[in-house]
């Protein structure tokens, strides 16, 4: 009797540990969305695996901006192959040795950038948390001024753009996922197996969604 009761007791604490796994895994996974209405400036979008686009394919999205007047985006997934060094026209770049980003295809003779700081720098737009995005010269400049390194700042060529139902007609037609909080996804240490690795929760989402309904 006390062995049977050990082993209830045994497979009862299993139980426990695999539901509260799953219950970690759902609240991660409930901030994904394929909705039009829940696109916003500090959103991530995520491009569907199975999709021929020979430019958005594999791509991580964080939304800049999303008004009336269009919506912009920057890759965060896709480095330059240049260090910041080279764009010299830039004050605060001659020692940097971290990468340029592709911010995406439209007008990559711009220059943009994320950074983290604790208030906005100047001409910033606030994307969510500490994060803003810059685009003037003088605030990308301020923003490399104040960096300490990589994990601060980074700079991107080109941008994303579409008006707002140009893209709510790519959300119809299944082509992103969206994912909440894009300031935590900004300065992923790895960029580049970021879309598979959120990827690959939206699919496991897909596989235990009658069990992760909230």
């Amino acid at each position: 009797m006390v062995e049977n009761e050990m082993d209830m007791s045994g497979r009862f604490r299993v139980v426990l540990k695999l539901v509260g796994g799953i219950t970690a895994v759902g609240s991660i996974l409930f901030a994904q969305s394929k909705k039009a209405e829940d696109l916003a400036a500090g959103k991530v979008l995520v491009m569907e695996r199975k999709t021929g686009d020979p430019v958005f394919g594999e791509s991580v999205i964080l939304l800049i901006h999303y008004r009336a007047d269009g919506v912009v985006g920057l890759m965060l997934n896709r480095a330059a192959g240049v260090p910041l060094s080279r764009l010299r026209e830039l004050n605060g770049t001659s020692n940097r040795s971290d990468p340029v980003y592709v911010g995406g295809p439209v007008e990559l003779g711009e220059v943009r950038a994320l950074a983290r700081a604790p208030k906005a720098p100047p001409e910033a737009d606030h994307v969510g948390g500490d994060l803003y995005a810059l685009q003037t010269k003088r605030g990308l400049e301020t923003a490399l001024q104040a960096s300490k390194g990589p994990n601060d700042i980074r700079i991107y060529l080109g941008y994303c753009g579409w008006s707002i139902p140009q893209l709510q007609n790519e959300m119809a037609r299944g082509s992103w996922h969206i994912f909440d909080h894009g300031e935590s996804f900004a300065f992923d240490s790895t960029p580049a197996t970021l879309w598979e690795r959120l990827i690959e929760k939206t699919e496991l989402r897909l596989a235990f969604g009658p069990l992760l309904r909230p």
